[in-house]
């Protein structure tokens, strides 16, 4: 997958003849709502011909496989495809293997150096028994190899447009995390309205996590957690009912995002978990937890000081880091996720808690402020679709920030107001990617479902194979 940056004077057609791919295959990869318009300074994500292929309208999986001469079994299993009959447009079908013609000079230890793919996996997918014996125009089948990771991602609508979602997506994820139960005073749940997620998630081979947090109202409540994490009969109360609403939706994990902890509380909070693993880890549900984005173990505030790095990286199964809101909605504007901040907290958290537990978390969304900032104002959420065509209506070029790796513009609305626009986009995402594999982490958790972003599903499918 290659990302293209949108210059003056580009043109779609200009940009599809420079890597020799279909307008049509740009054009619903980025789900441009016109072709004739396009930002300078918009990332535009590129399909491989010959490796890539990018769904339309009418298309079938039928048809592609008999476009591209590869089974259409191949195509589903190398692709995760849940529902073979249910495609949408603008998903990417990566192929599982492309064509090499032999040259005059080409060696199987050449072509396997060029396009970093193991000679042992060329010669079992070429059935080759001797890897000097290739000749000058001879077709070699070179596969495609995609890293393993698990994908998490949360979700808040829980009604027919979030279960759609779900379906669609569904093949990209791992676990699905409906947000949010919480508990009363008495140990009981709060209710939602999850069945249909559920459902969703079952449909697309993605394991539903329940996930439990201190909300109150729609405010994370310290005095409702320490309620919980300094009674012992309370906690055995609501571990009961947690358990059977886990057994009757049909969970396979629990997702503890308690925030804003007391201090105190920090190991009140780290005996509930070893008491919720000795009890839940013998029947096969997985146990997990959100923690605060922090950068030294000592970090002083509220919403840090009672997570215990080192302590749940050895309690639970994995951990999810929720390395985003740097740009917050009632904050000056900023990155949402700017990468080196990310970094800094990787780096504090790789030392404590094992890799291979660790999810780092991504924003799905951007905010657009008003400018200059007064305190007490809030910016308002933006999808990164709906960003790129604020940039496309007011006529600005979209900028983008090399330190903190992230994409922005300012433009002057209708009223005369100036604003400020922080997203994501392709860049963006990539530059997640390669912070995900430089630090050799477990996957990514998504924050939050239900804001258009089809760059990054295609980002996510053309590099990574989503462990079920």
């Amino acid at each position: 997958m290659n990302i293209y940056v949108v210059k003056s004077g580009d043109t779609l057609w200009s940009i599809s003849r420079q890597f020799n791919v279909n307008m049509s295959q740009i054009s619903y990869g980025n789900q441009l709502k016109n072709n004739d318009i396009l930002i300078i300074g918009q990332s535009l994500i590129i399909p491989e011909p010959y490796k890539e292929y990018i769904v339309q309208p009418g298309d079938t999986l039928t048809e592609i496989s008999q476009k591209v001469n590869i089974g259409m079994q191949e195509l589903i299993d190398f692709n995760q495809i849940a529902n073979p009959s249910q495609l949408y447009i603008g998903q990417l079908i990566v192929f599982p293997y492309f064509n090499h013609t032999v040259k005059s000079g080409d060696t199987l230890y050449t072509i396997s150096y060029n396009y970093k793919v193991g000679l042992q996996d060329i010669l079992n997918v070429n059935q080759i028994p001797n890897p000097s014996l290739i000749y000058p125009d001879q077709n070699i089948r070179i596969p495609n190899k995609k890293k393993s990771t698990e994908i998490n991602a949360y979700i808040t609508q829980t009604g027919s447009e979030g279960v759609g979602e779900v379906r669609g997506l569904g093949n990209y994820f791992s676990y699905l995390s409906p947000f949010t139960y919480s508990f009363k005073e008495d140990g009981s749940l709060t209710s939602l309205n999850d069945e249909g997620l559920i459902f969703a998630a079952y449909d697309t081979n993605v394991d539903p996590l329940l996930v439990l947090t201190n909300y109150s109202g729609t405010m994370f409540d310290s005095d409702l957690a320490a309620s919980l994490f300094r009674n012992e009969t309370l906690q055995t109360t609501l571990l009961s009912n947690l358990m059977k609403t886990m057994e009757t939706k049909g969970y396979r994990g629990v997702n503890f995002d308690f925030e804003y902890v007391y201090p105190e509380d920090r190991e009140n909070y780290n005996r509930f978990l070893r008491k919720v693993t000795a009890a839940f880890k013998p029947k096969g549900y997985s146990i997990s937890t959100a923690l605060a984005p922090k950068i030294k173990e000592d970090q002083k505030g509220l919403l840090y000081e009672a997570h215990d790095y080192k302590a749940h990286g050895e309690i639970v199964d994995f951990v999810v880091i929720m390395t985003y809101e740097w740009g917050w909605a009632g904050g000056r504007p900023w990155a949402i996720a700017p990468i080196n901040e990310v970094k800094k907290v990787l780096d504090y958290a790789v030392t404590v808690i094992p890799r291979n537990k660790i999810l780092m978390g991504v924003p799905l969304y951007g905010r657009d402020w008003k400018v200059p900032w007064v305190d007490g104002t809030f910016a308002k959420t933006v999808s990164p679709l709906a960003a790129v065509e604020l940039a496309g209506k007011y006529g600005v070029r979209i900028q983008y920030d090399n330190e903190y790796q992230a994409p922005y513009f300012k433009y002057w609305d209708e009223t005369g107001q100036q604003h400020e626009v922080w997203f994501e986009d392709a860049r963006s995402i990539a530059a997640k990617h390669n912070t995900l594999d430089e630090y050799k982490l477990r996957g990514i958790s998504y924050w939050v479902l239900g804001s258009a972003f089809p760059q990054n599903w295609v980002m996510q499918h053309a590099r990574y194979r989503v462990v079920k």
